[in-house]
């Protein structure tokens, strides 16, 4: 059973910085592509970052390039997404996701076959 949990949520103000990470378990995620989407209310679920442990491939959403950085440590199957200059229009329910079959870095969330439950960033103004 693959479980992914995210952790590191929370309120912060704008300009500053939260980590995020998301804890796998249940499989060998070597191969996978692991992601970062997030929702806001009333808004469509949206991609935000990926990573392929195995080539260390990244990908981020023109939104947050240059501030946010994705990265994953594999000896204890945890990603992480470093959030800085955050603005309050990042605020939303941050998921991880793992896709098991990646042929690319894919931004679809259909493409992603486990999520996690999510956790809250408020970034206030």
């Amino acid at each position: 059973q693959v479980q992914l949990v995210e952790f590191g949520g929370g309120l912060v103000q704008a300009g500053g910085s939260l980590r995020l990470s998301c804890a796998a378990s249940g499989r060998t995620f070597s191969s996978y592509v692991m992601g970062w989407f997030r929702q806001a209310p009333g808004k469509e679920r949206e991609f935000v970052a990926a990573i392929r442990w195995s080539g260390s491939w990244t990908y981020y959403a023109d939104s947050v390039k240059g501030r946010f950085t994705i990265s994953g440590e594999n000896a204890k199957n945890t990603v992480y997404l470093q959030m800085n200059s955050l603005k309050p229009e990042d605020t939303a329910v941050y998921y991880c996701a793992a896709d098991r079959h990646p042929s690319t870095i894919a931004t679809m969330a259909r493409f992603y076959d486990y999520w996690g439950q999510g956790t809250q960033v408020t970034v206030s103004s």
